[in-house]
């Protein structure tokens, strides 16, 4: 499962994904500017923390 979104001024590059370890699921919310070559990512055991940081990155 994976979502994406972008920001309407910054240009920012947001995407969801839905992991699988051997303790159970894992969220990760990426952000990425591709004109300078940043990035960074947060990975939550919660669906809800992780679509509320997808959400607060996309304002």
């Amino acid at each position: 499962m994976g979502k994406a979104g972008s920001h309407f001024v910054k240009q920012w590059e947001i995407s969801f994904a839905e992991l699988e370890d051997t303790v159970g699921k894992l969220f990760k919310v990426t952000r990425r500017l591709p004109a300078m070559d940043v990035a960074g990512t947060k990975t939550f055991r919660s669906k809800g923390e992780t679509m509320q940081q997808f959400n607060e990155w996309l304002r």
